[in-house]
Order: structure tokens, then sequence, then C-alpha cells
């Protein structure tokens, strides 16, 4: 049977509740306990609303403060030494730290780290700061915590991890102007220990899955990078027998990268099927490793607008024709932490814009339609096929998206006003 499964889920609350308890800490007008206690209402809310939408299995881990990458920094001890933060005393990156490392302390005169846009979205990433004799050691157990909260719930949960080879590409090394990948991949071996007890910890809080986000797949790796990516998942399917590895790419297909992605020691592969939607036949031509599931991003993560079910079921059925179900996650492009949260909350939209759009919670919606539909069939879901076709064949027609003028003038062109005169 194929489970609707999702990447992650936006942080900052249907009512911008964490912007707001974010600022009231920075502000001084509440300790750290409310701010805390805040978030973890909030996942709680989230993960509620991943679960009555229909999703089978909710990320944990995904949920920042600020923001993941520099979770991550925190994670492995990446902490520059002006923060007055001591890695060898042996507890945990503190929240003033934290704090530090994304805003700067202006009273003392330390600047923050550097922040850069994530890819070609909107989103904004701290870039972690290395030293080329960088040591790690596990100085945030964030991931752990809230995996054993989703489960304390009773969730269904797989906690998040931003991948190793793509942390250390993300990052910049001190005292070294424009350092190639290869300096910072250097520093891999010291980091992949550091994964590995996070994911034995993991496994024995009761993972069963850990998804590990490698974006950096989708992009151009010179043959450094690709040894990396060889050496760092052979060493993590060692760390944690028994532990299944989801490995997670997305904003472009994988192209080049293909054959290395399928050769990695991994139970599972995600792939964005929205910003490449043709990679799923070059992946089953490939040949998938038969212990291999395919995690499928059919719903849009990046965008507002309703998918296009019967197109997006099509996908998945090609995808059952040739796995079985069993082998097949149905999840959104990437994580939604790029949309916004609901669109039941929205009064004030136009009705006829609002019937073409889709929030994270209808994005949810619709992965788990997709999924019934592969599993009991079109007929189990024929409601929502119909609304779903009504809905994109409206807003393809509309005048306000479609001009005839426009069209009209199109089709008077001919092939001398493409020249110059």
């Amino acid at each position: 049977m194929a489970l609707a499964t999702n990447l992650g889920f936006p942080r900052i609350g249907a009512g911008r509740e964490l912007k707001q308890a974010l600022e009231a800490y920075w502000d001084g007008q509440i300790p750290a306990g409310e701010l805390l206690r805040t978030a973890a209402a909030l996942r709680r809310r989230h993960w509620e609303l991943q679960r009555q939408a229909g999703i089978d299995v909710v990320p944990a881990g995904d949920f920042s403060l600020y923001d993941h990458v520099l979770d991550t920094a925190c994670m492995v001890g990446a902490v520059p030494a002006r923060y007055g933060w001591d890695p060898a005393g042996g507890g945990e990156v503190p929240l003033d730290v934290y704090f530090a490392m994304a805003r700067g302390t202006p009273g003392q005169g330390v600047p923050a780290l550097e922040m850069t846009k994530w890819f070609d979205t909107n989103y904004h990433y701290i870039v972690p700061e290395l030293a080329p004799d960088q040591t790690f050691r596990l100085a945030s157990r964030k991931v752990v915590e809230e995996f054993r909260e989703a489960r304390a719930l009773g969730l269904a949960a797989r906690p998040v991890l931003l991948g190793p080879v793509s942390f250390l590409l993300l990052a910049k090394v001190r005292e070294a102007a424009g350092v190639p990948s290869g300096a910072r991949l250097a520093l891999l071996d010291g980091l992949l220990p550091v994964y590995g007890q996070v994911l034995r910890e993991l496994q024995a809080a009761g993972a069963t899955w850990v998804q590990l986000d490698e974006p950096f797949l989708a992009l151009d790796l010179d043959e450094p990078a690709r040894a990396a990516f060889r050496r760092a998942y052979a060493a993590l399917a060692q760390a944690a027998p028994g532990l299944k590895l989801f490995l997670a790419t997305y904003f472009e297909g994988l192209r080049d990268n293909l054959e290395l992605a399928l050769s990695l020691p991994v139970q599972a592969l995600h792939l964005d099927l929205v910003r490449d939607p043709g990679q799923l036949e070059q992946v089953l031509a490939a040949g998938v490793p038969p212990t291999l599931h395919l995690s499928l991003g059919v719903v849009d993560g990046r965008n507002v607008w309703r998918a296009d079910l019967e197109a997006a079921l099509e996908v998945l059925e090609r995808a059952r024709q040739a796995l079985g179900p069993e082998r097949i996650f149905v999840a959104p492009s990437c994580s939604l932490l790029h949309v916004p949260i609901d669109l039941e909350l929205e009064t004030a939209f136009d009705p006829e814009i609002k019937g073409w759009l889709a929030f994270a919670k209808q994005k949810l919606e619709e992965v788990a339609v997709l999924t019934r539909a592969l599993n009991e069939g079109r007929a189990a879901v024929a409601g929502a096929l119909a609304a779903s076709r009504a809905a994109v064949a409206a807003r393809l027609g509309s005048p306000r998206r479609t001009r005839p003028e426009v069209q009209a003038r199109l089709a008077r062109l001919g092939p001398g006003d493409a020249r110059r005169r």
C-alpha cells in the first residue's frame, strides 16, 4: 500500500505565533521557557493538522526557531569562537548562542553569521562558518527530542536532517576566500561520526526511517563531491544497521547525478516531479534497485496553486505499474515551508481566485487524495478528481489569466514580425 507523506511544514503558525513569540523573547518581554512552550504547541498543532489531512507519516525535526541550517550547525557543534561557547565544555549549544549566531549581539559588537538564499527560493538560510581545522561533536539533540514528542502523541513520524554533504557545501570555511568544494568536503570524515551518533540515538528512540535532505544532488557536482556522497552514505548505512535512510532531493531533477543517487545505500529516494516531471521515466529506465522505495513529489511545494490531480495521478499510476504500490510514497515536491498554512483562514479573497489556490493544509489533502486513488482506484476519489478538473479548467480559461485580445494579437504574428526593421 502506498503511503501519504510530507517532507516539511511551515513553522510560523497560522496566526504568526512563532514570529510574535520570538520578537517578545528578543525584546525581553517573555522568558525562554514561554518561547519554547509556544514552539512545542505549534509543533503539536501542525502534526495534528497533518494527521487530519490524511498524512500517514509526518516529519519531525523540520520545525525551527530560526533556520534549519543553523539548527544543523548547532547539532554538530559548528559554533565560531567569537560567540563565546566552549565546544570542549560538554554542554549543548544554549539558546542565547543560537540567536547570537542568527542575529549577532549588537551591544557587544559581535556580528551574526552570513545569510543567503536557499537555492532558488525566497527563503534565506544562515551560512555555517567553519574553520580549516574544524572539529565536530554532538551539541544539540533537537531532532531526537522532537521525534520523541511526535512519538508520544501517537504519530508515525520520520525525523528530518539536512544531509552531511549538503551541509558542508552550504557552509563556508574561514580564513580562505573562494574556497573550492573540496576544501569544505575535507571536513567530512570528522563530521560523519556525529551524524552516526544522531542516527543511533534516533533508532534507540524508535525511529525506523530517517530523512536526509541532500538538495545538492540536483545540482552539477564535481568528482570530489560525488566521491563525498559515496563515502558519506557508505558510512551512514553502517552507523545504525536496520535504520532505513530516506534520501530527499528537490528543486530540480537528478539528471547527471541519477546513477550516483541510485547507487547509494539508501532505502528510499525522493524525486521532485514538479520541477522535472520526466525524471521518473529516466529513473525507471535506469533500473530501480529492488529494495528501493520511491518518494514521488507530485504536489508543488513552492507555489499556491491547486494541483492538477488527474495529471499527478497519471504519473503515480505509471510508478505503481513499475514498482507496485508498496514501494511508493506520495509527497509534495519539497518541504511546504515555502507556502502559507491554510487557505480556509483567508476570508477576503475573491471567490474565483480562491478556488484556484491551495496552501499547505490543502496541498496535504491533495497528497492524501492521490494516495487513496493509488490504493483504492479512481472511483474512490471521483468527486475530488472532478473538482480538481473543474478548478484547473476554470483557471486556464479565465480572462484574468488568458486575455482574448492578447491571444488574438499573438495569432496575427507572422515570420517577419520576429525580425527587426
